[in-house]
């Protein structure tokens, strides 16, 4: 085990890295990004969390001992009412919550149509662009259906995008330069679903 005390790794990257059990103790990490991390099993003590911004999975979080996912969820589903729905528990209700989401998803479309079609390959704050995650819809579609279900050996269109965390395998394609319309896209998309 090796210890950093009064190390400067302002900057530093760490990728593919295991830290599972180490301690943190007056440590600054202000304006560090978490991306792909696991968190399971982290206590924060006298911490400050000031304009922070959390995106994820959120279960059995509780801040100064309240667990805050209910209230998150509560909160969500205030503000997004259709989101209720999307946890149904009976054939009727997956039907709705099936016409939900191809509503919202022709309306998703619609508005990335009345783009500038450059805008469409533009990532927004590191995140993957439209262009980009409806390749990653492809090939996960390709990956769990085509090959793991349909036992498909080699599934994969030119133009599927695996996530950026998968090693490199042979036969895979990961073209992140390729800028295909999103007519192309939509249309692998759409034979996917059929």
């Amino acid at each position: 085990m090796a210890d950093f005390i009064h190390t400067e790794l302002r900057g530093s990257r760490f990728e593919r890295v295991d830290l599972s059990g180490a301690e943190f103790r007056t440590v600054d990490m202000a304006n560090a990004r978490f991306r792909g991390v696991d968190l399971s099993g982290v206590v924060m003590r006298g911490v400050e969390l000031v304009d922070v911004d959390i995106h994820g999975e959120i279960e059995n979080l509780t801040v100064n001992g309240v667990d805050i996912g209910p209230l998150v969820n509560a909160e969500l589903d205030r503000r997004y009412p259709d989101r209720a729905k999307m946890r149904p528990t009976n054939p009727a209700g997956f039907r709705e919550a099936w016409d939900i989401i191809e509503r919202l998803w022709d309306e998703t479309v619609g508005r990335a149509r009345r783009l500038d079609p450059d805008l469409l390959h533009e990532s927004v704050d590191g995140e993957w662009s439209f262009i980009e995650t409806l390749r990653h819809l492809v090939f996960a579609t390709d990956s769990w259906i085509r090959r793991a279900m349909l036992g498909e050996p080699s599934p994969w269109d030119p133009l599927d995008l695996p996530w950026d965390e998968m090693p490199d395998t042979p036969g895979v394609p990961r073209d992140r330069d390729a800028r295909p319309s999103l007519d192309a896209v939509l249309a692998l998309r759409r034979d996917r679903m059929s």
